[in-house]
C-alpha cells in the first residue's frame, strides 16, 4: 500500500506530540482515563495542525506534478499558479520561467521547420527520405515530378516506385554512391542529373537520404557560353578584316575603272560578293552571341500562325486553350527556324505539320517532318554552333533555336519518328 506524503507528515506529527505525552502521563500517574482523553485531545490538535501546515506544500508538489506531466505530453503553455514566498515557491517559478524559454525555442524551431519544408518543396532539387524499411517519410514536388508521381510520396514504398521509374534512375538508386546519370524521357532531351545520398539516425532510426540535382541546363548554359565567348573572338578578328578589305575593294574598283578587262571585273566581283557572304555570317553568329533577354507579351497564336502560313505551306493544329507569354520575334524566329529546316530535310510540304498544344507545364510546340531523319551523332551534336551537314549551311538555325528556348526557361529536343522523318519539340513554361 502506497502511503502519500501527506499521509506521512501527519502521521509523524502526531507520532512526534503522542509519545511525550504518553511518558509524561506514565510518569506522572495520570489515571489511564485521564491518559487516553489527553492522548485523543493531542492527537487531533496535532493532526489538525500538521494538516494546515502541510496543505501548501502538498499544493505545490501536486501543480509541479501536473507541469512535469505536461512536459512529458510535450505541452508547454501550462504555468503553475503557486506563488508562495518559500523555497517550493522559488521552484515553482523558475519552472514557469523554464517553460516560457522552452515554448519560445519550440515556437522557434517550428517556424524555422516550416521554412525548411517551405525551401525544400520549392527547391528545384528533388529530395527523397525513407526509413531503414524503404517507406518514404519525406518529399518535396520535385520527387514526385522525377519519379512521375501525381500524389504525396510519403508511405509509399521507394522499390514500388521505382518499378515504374526510369531503369537509369533505378540503376543510380540501387548503386547508392553519389554520382552522375542520364535519364531518357518520352518527348525530352536526355537530362543529366547528379544523386547525392547519405545515412543519418532521425529519432532513433536510421534514415536514407537521396537529393537529385539537375544539370543538364547548367551544363547547357555553361556550353553556350563558350561558344558564344569563340563566336565573339571570330567575329571581332572577321569584322577587322572585312572592313579594311571593303575599302581597298572599292578603292582597286576605282583605280581600274578604266581598264576594259573582263578577267579583272570577275575578279573583283567574287571578292565582293565573299565579302557579303562573310558580313551577313559575322551578323547571324552577332545576333547569336548577342540574343538580347525576352520581352514577354501574351501571344496571338492565330494571328502568328497566319503569318507563317503566308510564307509556308504547313498543316497546323492548334489548341484553342492555348496561353503562351513569350517574346513575339523571337518566338517567330524560333518557328521560321524549325520550319525551314523541315522544309530543307527532303520532306514533302504537305507532310510537314505544326501542333501548338496547352499542357500543365506550359505550351508545347511539335514541328514534324517525313524527311530523312538524323542519325545518333547528328542529333547528338545538332543544337551545337557551327555543326551542321548542310553543304552551305553555317549551322545556326538549330542553336539560335535553342538559344530562344532557354532563354524563356523552356526545353528543346529532337527525335526520330517511328514512321520517318524528325519530329522536335519545344515546351515554353
Amino acid at each position: 500500500m502506497r502511503f502519500s506524503f501527506r499521509y506521512k507528515i501527519i502521521t509523524l506529527c502526531i507520532a512526534a506530540s503522542a509519545l511525550p505525552l504518553i511518558l509524561v502521563c506514565y510518569f506522572a500517574g495520570i489515571s489511564l482515563l485521564y491518559s487516553l482523553l489527553a492522548l485523543l485531545a493531542c492527537t487531533l490538535i496535532s493532526g489538525f495542525f500538521a494538516a494546515q501546515l502541510s496543505a501548501p506544500l502538498i499544493d505545490g508538489m501536486n501543480s509541479l506534478e501536473t507541469g512535469l506531466l505536461n512536459f512529458k505530453d510535450g505541452e508547454l503553455a501550462t504555468l503553475l499558479a503557486y506563488d508562495g514566498s518559500d523555497e517550493l515557491g522559488d521552484l515553482c517559478r523558475l519552472y514557469n520561467q523554464t517553460a516560457k524559454q522552452l515554448r519560445q525555442e519550440k515556437q522557434w524551431i517550428y517556424q524555422r521547420e516550416l521554412m525548411l519544408d517551405k525551401v525544400l518543396q520549392s527547391s528545384p532539387q528533388a529530395v527523397l527520405l525513407t526509413n531503414d524499411q524503404g517507406f518514404i517519410v519525406y518529399s518535396n514536388h520535385s520527387a514526385r515530378s522525377l519519379l512521375d508521381a501525381k500524389s504525396a510520396l510519403e508511405g509509399a514504398k521507394l522499390e514500388n516506385l521505382l518499378d515504374s521509374s526510369c531503369e537509369q534512375l533505378t540503376r543510380a538508386i540501387h548503386k547508392g554512391v553519389d554520382g552522375l546519370f542520364t535519364l531518357d524521357k518520352a518527348d525530352q532531351e536526355s537530362q543529366t542529373w547528379h544523386m547525392a545520398t547519405g545515412r543519418l539516425l532521425l529519432n532513433n532510426q536510421f534514415h536514407q537520404l537521396y537529393v537529385f540535382k539537375q544539370l543538364t541546363r547548367e551544363l547547357s548554359r555553361q556550353e553556350v557560353e563558350v561558344w558564344k565567348k569563340v563566336i565573339r573572338i571570330i567575329s571581332h578578328e572577321l569584322n577587322n578584316s572585312l572592313g579594311p578589305m571593303s575599302s581597298m575593294l572599292h578603292s582597286a574598283q576605282l583605280l581600274t575603272k578604266e581598264v576594259d578587262e573582263p578577267r579583272l571585273k570577275r575578279v573583283f566581283t567574287t571578292i565582293e560578293d565573299r565579302i557579303k557572304h562573310l558580313n551577313e555570317f559575322v551578323q547571324g553568329y552577332g545576333k547569336f552571341a548577342k540574343l538580347p533577354t525576352p520581352q514577354l507579351s501574351t501571344i496571338n497564336w492565330p494571328t502568328l500562325i497566319e503569318q507563317l502560313k503566308s510564307q509556308w505551306q504547313v498543316e497546323v493544329s492548334l489548341d484553342e486553350r492555348v496561353t503562351t507569354d513569350a517574346d513575339h520575334t523571337q518566338l517567330e524566329q524560333l518557328l521560321i527556324n524549325l520550319l525551314k529546316n523541315a522544309y530543307e530535310s527532303g520532306s514533302n510540304p504537305e507532310d510537314v505539320s505544326l501542333t501548338v498544344q496547352q499542357e500543365a507545364s506550359g505550351t508545347h510546340i511539335t514541328v514534324s517532318d517525313k524527311g530523312k531523319g538524323m542519325s545518333e551523332a547528328v542529333m547528338a551534336n545538332a543544337l551545337i554552333p557551327f555543326y551542321s551537314t548542310k553543304a552551305t549551311g553555317s549551322g545556326l538555325g538549330l542553336a539560335l533555336c535553342r538559344e530562344i528556348v532557354e532563354a524563356h526557361h523552356g526545353q528543346i529536343s529532337l527525335h526520330n519518328r517511328e514512321q520517318g522523318g524528325l519530329s522536335v519539340h519545344v515546351l515554353l513554361p
